[in-house]
């Protein structure tokens, strides 16, 4: 799972922060650190609470496959 921040659209609320102060720093001015990331394992739950919790939804969510398969057509 990856996270996308849009740190330009960050206007400080720090509510992502409340949520999950490791998943999303702030700088020094109160304002998303991060412009993305990695989610480590076993903290999903977390990254999407932080992310719904933002007003301006700058912070996407995608989910990864764990591997991914090829699709061989029929002959």
């Amino acid at each position: 799972m990856r996270v996308l921040i849009n740190k330009a659209g960050c206007v400080g609320h720090a509510r992502c922060n409340n949520v999950a102060p490791a998943l999303y720093p702030l700088d020094d001015n109160g304002y998303i650190a991060s412009s993305g990331f990695s989610v480590p394992i076993g903290q999903e739950g977390l990254a999407q609470r932080g992310a719904r919790a933002c007003p301006e939804q700058v912070i996407e969510v995608l989910d990864t496959p764990a591997e991914s398969r090829q699709v061989r057509p029929r002959s």
